[in-house]
């Protein structure tokens, strides 16, 4: 960001955004009006409480329109006929039958394209096969259930060819060509980074640590599957789609079927989720819009769950050796890992690396990361994108660490607390971790029974650090000593397990570059009836953004929050945002929803003036109602817009630019307790308590249903959710809900959650960072650390299965 004299006379400047690691230059525009930052102590009566979501009873009463209920009239139902090899070439389609059945209105192929468009990074529909599942051709007919029959009645040959499927087949000498090139790995690729000097320093080191971790491939499984509608007005299209991007899918629409941007618009209403596999148009968008272009009618393409599982994205399984180097007083002098993660057919090219680098403080850090391309679907980004993998095996390396040296793993992160971000040399803007492990661990009773041990014998205090508890735990709290197997801490309701069952307790941390940034602009707008519209380009995943934008708006404002209506994924209708990923959404959206907000505060005041004969600046406005500082005279908002008649109040606000150089990062600290059953193998999550820091919190329920979402979903990443692939034939063997497990009712652990109190006024004027990554990140380690102080052994691949436990005290 420019600083304030270079950016006198200038209306546009450059600013850095980081992104899911990814730091990007944007160009961004300056606003016109810049907001002072609400700080800790900033008097606001909407912004920070805990208000139900607006749109709660539009959902619970099935109101809420998800693009899988949109009806348009004569609408046809696409659906793709697929690949059943991994690689290899279709050398003939017979779509006759298919076209003779009941209801069939086309059926398309790759030859039936007006011109060659790519979906997600490959051809659409075209000849070459890179992963099972590969869509070859498309249909559509008068109903679901006809398109489905249609889209198996079309008979397809392939002349199959030799694949790939893990990074060791893709890699091996004389590996098959995935993807047709000359070499399997990413271009690039290997990537090294390195500060200091990682051989030296381990050289020196008093203990070094060397271990090698796996993460399995894990899907995304919203609720909502993927889904378009399109329609075609002229050469003008429109489409509705379960998307955390409106306006990147315009863009790339656009662009593949050579359309003016302003001739597609693209439409999100609500949503069931995305975690990171909706970040692009895919192979249901163009298969609805070139169906409907062809048939001229409405059609809608929407993944059944099996395919939603199997071309729906994914996390890329990895595989980890991880090497810490450390003094014996427990500093890091040096870590270093070596990451192999097989993409799919195409991916992303975010890493388990960064975390490394990032959440310690240490001179001397190596990461080494090679991507290899497999004949599997394509890796799409999910949620902490490369930090999850990491965490699990830095975690649960320091964990090993901390026994190696006789610490406690909480007293070895103090030790290794980064002040700074170490990465990039450069300042946080701020950093609650420590106040994360701290109440925390007070939440827990992180230590107590260890030490109430150690104090009955008199020993167990010297050098340790008493820490003041004001949790529920009502006691005070030793950091220091590490916790020993199957102790139970003094706060646990199930203190007594069976004899058949361990318990045990873990922790972990994370570190997420979660600042927001431009270009996001929002229009606020007072009716004639004194409602209020805020409009956004952004889009409600189901996390609560409407709710949050409108008490960022009704605050500004001085609104009345069941005024206010907040419209938001519609390229026609609302101004530029960008998409819902990285934790970006409230840091981006939210301030240029505060500066519309108080444009259009400062127009009303001064329409406002006029009728009570001042002067606007001795005026306030809460509540819906303007009034005199003195409180003498007083006229609500729909006075003053009826008075005005057509006269319309707007507001225009945009995201402005990034500080420079200042690391912008959300913290968090998890603690859990776990229960094995040693002669089942079973993993019980019993509890787990969740520290985080993301600066102000505009709306701490939904803050916490977040946490809890993402608490959840690495729970399944730790103990259930693994795709399986068949070695002989690339296919996945478990594409359901029924053999593909995610964590159900049954599985809920007792959850207490919480975001330290505090304000970023340096990240932007709402003090706000991003929350929606960070929880999901020390769940993993923090259950495998739990479970390894249970067992005594630890289990080097997730997810941690009945059969990984027992094989783990079979040979440990």
């Amino acid at each position: 960001m420019s600083g304030p004299n270079e950016r006198q006379g200038r209306r546009f400047v450059s600013t850095v955004v980081e992104v899911e690691g990814r730091r990007e230059v944007k160009v961004v525009e300056l606003p016109a009006h810049d907001p002072a930052p609400w700080d800790a102590d900033a008097s606001l009566s909407i912004v920070g409480q805990r208000v139900p979501r607006v749109d709660a009873r539009e959902k619970v009463t099935g109101r809420a329109t998800f693009t899988t209920d949109i009806q348009r009239p004569g609408m046809l139902h696409a659906a793709l006929v697929r690949a059943p090899i991994a690689r290899g070439t279709v050398t003939s389609i017979d779509a006759a039958a298919a076209l003779r059945l009941s209801g069939v209105a086309d059926v398309i192929t790759g030859a039936d394209l007006p011109r060659p468009i790519r979906a997600g990074g490959l051809p659409f529909l075209g000849a070459s096969v890179t992963y099972p599942g590969q869509p070859v051709a498309a249909v559509c007919a008068e109903s679901r259930h006809q398109a489905i029959a249609a889209a198996r009645a079309v008979r397809v040959t392939y002349e199959a060819a030799p694949f790939a499927i893990t990074f060791e087949d893709a890699t091996a000498p004389g590996a098959p060509s995935v993807r047709g090139g000359n070499a399997n790995t990413m271009r690039g690729s290997p990537i090294v980074v390195e500060r200091g000097d990682v051989d030296a320093a381990l050289a020196t080191a008093d203990v070094i640590v060397r271990r090698e971790y796996r993460t399995p491939s894990q899907l995304h499984s919203p609720l909502e599957p993927h889904a378009a509608v399109a329609e075609w007005d002229g050469d003008r299209l429109t489409v509705w789609e379960s998307t955390q991007g409106v306006f990147r899918v315009r863009d790339e629409l656009a662009k593949e079927l050579a359309l003016p941007k302003s001739h597609v618009r693209v439409i999100k209403d609500y949503m069931g989720g995305g975690f990171g596999g909706k970040n692009n148009s895919g192979t249901y968008t163009f298969a609805a819009a070139v169906l409907a272009r062809r048939t001229g009618r409405a059609v809608r393409c929407v993944f059944e769950r099996d395919e939603e599982q199997m071309d729906g994205g994914h996390r890329a399984p990895s595989r980890q050796v991880v090497t810490l180097g450390a003094r014996r007083d427990g500093r890091l002098v040096a870590i270093d890992v070596v990451a192999e993660v097989a993409l799919g057919a195409t991916g992303w090219e975010g890493g388990p690396a960064a975390i490394f680098r990032e959440l310690y403080s240490c001179p001397n850090v190596r990461t080494h990361e090679t991507f290899a391309y497999v004949n599997t679907q394509p890796m799409m980004s999910f949620r902490a994108p490369g930090h999850v993998e990491g965490a699990f095996a830095l975690e649960r390396t320091m964990d090993v660490l901390a026994r190696e040296l006789g610490l406690d793993p909480l007293a070895l992160r103090l030790v290794n607390f980064a002040e700074r971000d170490e990465s990039a040399d450069r300042p946080y803007s701020a950093n609650g971790l420590r106040r994360c492990y701290e109440e925390g661990a007070k939440r827990f009773g992180w230590g107590a029974a260890e030490n109430a041990d150690a104090d009955a014998e008199g020993n167990g205090t010297e050098g340790k650090e008493m820490v003041t508890s004001d949790g529920r735990g009502g006691a005070n709290v030793l950091l220091g000593g590490a916790p020993q197997p199957n102790h139970t801490p003094p706060h646990s309701p199930h203190r007594a397990p069976p004899h058949a069952r361990r318990r045990g307790v873990g922790m972990a941390a994370c570190v997420w570059g979660a600042g927001g940034g431009p270009p996001a602009y929002a229009t606020v707008r007072l009716n004639n009836d004194a409602s209020v519209d805020v409009l956004s380009g952004t889009q409600d995943l189901g996390t609560g953004s409407r709710t949050v934008l409108a008490q960022v708006a009704a605050e500004s404002l001085g609104a009345r929050l069941d005024d206010v209506r907040v419209i938001l994924g519609d390229t026609e209708r609302t101004p530029y945002a960008g998409n819902s990923w990285g934790s970006m959404t409230t840091a981006s959206v939210g301030p240029a929803v505060r500066a519309a907000a108080e444009e259009a505060r400062q127009k009303l005041l001064e329409a406002a003036s006029e009728m009570l004969e001042c002067h606007a600046d001795d005026l306030t406005a809460r509540d819906s109602t303007i009034t005199t500082r003195d409180g003498a005279r007083r006229i609500a908002f729909a006075d003053v817009t009826r008075k005005l008649g057509n006269v319309m109040i707007m507001g225009q606000g945009s995201r402005g630019p990034n500080p420079e150089n200042v690391g912008l990062m959300s913290f968090g600290a998890h603690f859990a307790e776990v229960e094995v059953d040693i002669e089942t193998g079973v993993v019980r999550l019993l509890r787990i308590v969740a520290a985080h820091d993301a600066g102000r919190i505009i709306n701490p329920m939904l803050a916490e249903s977040q946490l809890h979402g993402g608490i959840l979903q690495g729970m399944g990443f730790a103990l259930f959710e693994e795709r399986h692939l068949d070695p002989h034939s690339g296919r996945p063997v478990n594409p359901s809900f029924h053999d593909y497990k995610i964590p159900t009712i049954a599985d809920l652990p007792e959850i207490d959650a919480f975001c330290v109190e505090g304000s970023d006024t340096v990240a932007n004027h709402l003090g706000a960072r991003g929350l929606a990554e960070p929880p999901i990140i020390p769940v993993a380690p923090a259950i495998a650390n739990a479970v390894a102080d249970a067992l005594g052994i630890e289990v080097r691949e997730l997810p941690l299965t009945p059969w990984r436990i027992l094989t783990a005290l079979r040979e440990g």
